[in-house]
């Protein structure tokens, strides 16, 4: 059963892999596998774990486990739906109309370097799904769109590496005690930055030298007139101010991201039904949190929870802390551990890799702000570019603009594993 449920895993990976070729959404896969996987858990429940584990622990585990999986996506739901409120109110036209170059090389530049330190300061899910929004505003071919897409992903990645509020996992390291603010951005702050860089330059040299950007269409209606440009800066304002607002209400409270943003979230909804409370009811529901929402992509929230159930499975029945082990056993370096788990964490979840990590080795093996720890935030922040399921921002683009994953895989997946591995030197080298 133990061998049966990471066979059902590998295969459903492949059919997601595969969603184009075989026309099967690779949100009702996730979530067949999901199931599937929690399914052989139940059965094998004798097998896999000691006499006294019965339904109701296991039961108890994957509830854990929902709580974990719903402040994922109760933060993802809250980030789409202020980005598409911003949106809806024209709120990134002004950004856009900023933007006017048609070079392709200065427009990629200008896009990546703004990603890395935007997802800094915010994280790089919430940076690649607003990213995503301003992409499709600013590009008009299909394949530039993806190819601009997939260096957005490398990009908010290696911008989440270094912050200490920028990634998940490097939040994870940073509250457990590992890491220190001020040492994680001194330490990694460079090799991040030459994760980006060296695809960026390489990204340069390909491609054709100009984008197309889409034609401007006249809406029919009069819709436009019912926005007015104070309002469109209004709620573009206080939409970045609310997402940036996140991690500070989360220093502040202490209370998980996902109700800052929701936090965030139902300030931006009361203050448009304010501004919109004297237009008639036609243009008041289009413009209101109620209609909006209904835009959100809802089969890519579905795809999260499938994706993280599934993985969860594999660190109930054992699996995650059985590849820690083999991991420590076969490289016995803690350089090259550091190298699989990143590039481990393209397939499976980053977070599971890392509290795996962070419970096999404590603080008396490995004390605080030790290279070790560094090395992990840089590499499970990072590695997970090298496939676009293999970070939050990846999968957020991927649904968003409907990238195929082979695509993905034949022409940014080289450059991303480049990067990764031109950072891991840099930082290698700083510290010997």
């Amino acid at each position: 059963m133990y061998i049966l449920i990471a066979l059902t895993f590998v295969v459903g990976y492949l059919f997601i892999a595969l969603e184009h070729t075989i026309k099967i959404d690779k949100a009702a896969t996730a979530i067949l596998t999901g199931v599937i996987c929690w399914v052989l858990v139940i059965f094998g429940k004798d097998v896999l774990f000691p006499a006294d584990v019965d339904m109701n622990s296991i039961n108890t585990e994957i509830l854990h486990h929902i709580g974990e999986i719903a402040e994922i996506l109760f933060f993802l739901l809250g980030a789409m739906t202020i980005v598409e409120l911003i949106d809806a109110h024209n709120g990134f036209d002004i950004i856009t109309s900023k933007i006017k170059t048609i070079n392709r090389v200065k427009l990629l530049w200008i896009i990546c370097i703004t990603t890395f330190f935007f997802s800094s300061v915010l994280d790089n899910l919430t940076t690649a799904i607003v990213m995503a929004t301003l992409l499709r505003k600013i590009i008009s071919d299909k394949e530039d769109l993806w190819f601009f897409a997939g260096m957005v992903v490398i990009a908010a990645n290696a911008g989440g590496a270094w912050s200490p509020i920028g990634d998940v996992t490097t939040i994870m390291l940073w509250i457990g005690g590992q890491i220190t603010a001020v040492n994680i951005i001194s330490k990694v702050f460079l090799p991040s930055l030459v994760c980006l860089l060296v695809p960026l330059v390489i990204a340069s040299f390909m491609g054709k030298k100009s984008i197309n950007r889409p034609a401007i269409i006249e809406s029919a209606t009069d819709d436009s007139h019912t926005i007015s440009s104070k309002e469109s800066n209004l709620v573009l304002a206080a939409g970045v101010l609310g997402l940036l607002f996140v991690p500070v209400f989360k220093s502040i409270t202490h209370l998980p991201p996902f109700m800052g943003m929701l936090f965030s979230l139902g300030v931006l909804w009361v203050l448009t039904e304010i501004l919109h409370r004297k237009k008639s009811e036609v243009h008041k529901n289009k413009l209101s949190v109620s209609t909006i929402i209904r835009k959100v992509d809802t089969p890519s929230v579905l795809f999260f929870l499938g994706i993280l159930l599934a993985v969860a499975s594999l660190q109930t029945a054992g699996h995650l802390e059985q590849l820690a082990v083999t991991l420590n056993e076969t490289f016995q370096n803690i350089y090259m551990t550091n190298i699989f788990i990143g590039l481990l964490s393209s397939i499976v979840d980053n977070v599971p890799l890392v509290a795996g990590a962070m419970g096999m080795y404590s603080l008396d093996i490995y004390p605080p702000d030790y290279v070790f720890w560094e090395m992990l935030a840089y590499c499970a922040g990072t590695g997970g570019s090298a496939l676009i399921i293999g970070s939050a921002a990846g999968v957020a683009i991927m649904g968003i603009l409907k990238i195929n994953f082979v695509w993905y895989l034949k022409r940014i997946s080289w450059l991303a594993i480049v990067g990764y591995l031109a950072g891991f030197a840099v930082y290698y080298f700083l510290n010997h």
